[in-house]
């Protein structure tokens, strides 16, 4: 295997001796410009879409798309994040083999899997539009801006999965790039199609479509490289139950969270469709883009600390797992603050970057001050939910993603509202933040713990 590092130390080697500090910029900042970059391909067919279209009921049938595309997601991530953690712990205890298996196993589930969700969703699309929240007036936008990003989706899945792989094995900046490729492409096409070739909703769809495609083509190829430290192997791709289930297991919490997103997102949009009709459905698209910047940035640090956690815990290392710990929280903390003054401070000009319509843009301003009061703390319990994901944890990092979206966010949406109507929907937002922060934190506390005596 070649190894460029002037110091004889490995990609993968070096996640045990270098600097906390060096280590989680080294791979959090690629991550997070990653990650922000990626979520910029929302953002931008959000923008591009309200402004482009003259029908304020387009802003609503974007944001009935979002449940589904999450479903999707949800089931890449499934593997892709299970086989990122796992891979980082397998090389962790210097077993490159095994590594190598977990690899050629995911690309075949990935792809599996991506083609049975693009086949269902095909044939039953209107209803589940239906289910998740579209009105009569929204569902024609929907359900076209849907059928024309299926195809994209399997490409989108292997994209951001084999992305979380490329840097759990030692390349975060070449996972950055993968990101940037994409978003480029993406700046570039969407205005394109819709505003100069006016194929309308469709061309923003299919701006994604050609932009994953290539990132797709960028990553995968990373792994038939030669130079690459972690590579396909000729044996690799024939699925074998015990490393399908090891990926599966660790894999469910990402999944579940992206389930369960979608499940609370159907729950909300039924009950803004009954508070607030399609304006407030519309809101909603506002609050989620915009704090996606910040949750993001979030993840980005924890994908960063994903490999360095679950290295040094393969390797029994304790004292750098809690180092790495402790820095990625006050990290994700500060930018959740800050996502949390901008949502309050500037909530207007936030609502006019995404839609025109007088109406839709009052009801996005109360959205913002009120969805946002407690966001600063959101970025401690993405960190502690990744914490747990990351030492393979999985049952205790399945149930800290559902304590916000289902356990709390769901009771909350079914007291509030009749009580306080439309702002009682908003409130539900900021109430299960902070449950889940309690619960996360505790939790937490008990888990250092463990593993400290366990330690001695």
């Amino acid at each position: 295997m070649k190894n460029n590092n002037p110091n004889n130390i490995s990609r993968t080697q070096e996640l045990a001796v270098e600097p906390i500090g060096k280590l989680l910029l080294k791979y959090s900042i690629p991550a997070v410009i990653g990650t922000v970059v990626m979520s910029i391909y929302n953002i931008i067919d959000s923008m591009v879409i309200g402004h482009a279209i003259d029908d304020p009921n387009v802003v609503a049938g974007i944001a009935v798309t979002f449940p589904v595309m999450n479903l999707a997601t949800a089931l890449g991530m499934l593997i892709g994040a299970g086989s990122a953690t796992r891979i980082s712990i397998v090389l962790g205890q210097k077993d490159h083999k095994r590594a190598e298996l977990i690899l050629g196993n995911s690309v075949v589930l990935t792809v599996l899997i991506g083609l049975m969700y693009m086949g269902a969703f095909a044939l039953f699309l209107d209803p589940i539009l239906v289910l998740f929240g579209a009105s009569p007036n929204s569902l024609p936008y929907a359900h076209e801006f849907l059928m024309w990003i299926l195809p994209g989706m399997v490409l989108i899945n292997l994209t951001f999965s084999y992305n979380n792989v490329m840097r759990a094995s030692g390349y975060p900046r070449k996972a950055m790039y993968t990101n940037l490729i994409g978003a480029g492409l993406n700046v570039i096409l969407a205005p394109l199609f819709l505003f100069v070739f006016g194929w309308g909703i469709k061309g923003a769809a299919i701006a994604t479509d050609i932009s994953m495609l290539v990132t797709a083509i960028f990553v995968i190829g990373h792994f038939f490289r030669k130079d690459s430290d972690l590579r396909f192997v000729r044996g690799t791709f024939r699925l074998q139950w015990p490393v399908v289930r090891s990926i599966v297991y660790i894999g469910m919490a990402p999944f579940l969270i992206n389930v369960a997103g979608s499940v609370i997102n159907a729950i909300i949009n039924n009950t803004l469709l009954k508070y607030g009709g399609d304006d407030a459905i519309a809101a909603v698209v506002v609050f989620n883009r915009f704090v996606t910047i910040f949750v993001m940035t979030v993840i980005g640090v924890c994908q960063g600390m994903q490999p360095i956690l679950g290295y040094n815990y393969g390797a029994g290392n304790m004292t750098r797992l809690f180092r790495t710990l402790r820095m990625a929280a006050t990290v994700g903390v500060i930018v959740t603050t800050v996502g949390c003054v901008i949502g309050a401070l500037f909530p207007s000009a936030i609502a006019r970057m995404f839609m025109q319509d007088a109406s839709q843009i009052e009801c996005a301003v109360n959205c913002l001050r009120i969805t946002t009061l407690t966001f600063w703390m959101v970025g401690f319990q993405i960190v502690a939910t990744n914490f747990f994901q990351s030492l393979g944890m999985a049952g205790k990092a399945v149930f800290l993603s559902l304590t916000r979206q289902i356990i709390f966010m769901i009771p909350m949406l079914f007291i509030l509202p009749p009580l306080l109507g439309l702002d009682g929907v908003w409130g539900a937002f900021p109430v299960a933040d902070f449950l889940s922060v309690v619960v996360s934190a505790v939790m937490l506390q008990i888990q250092v713990k463990k593993i400290r005596a366990g330690a001695k």
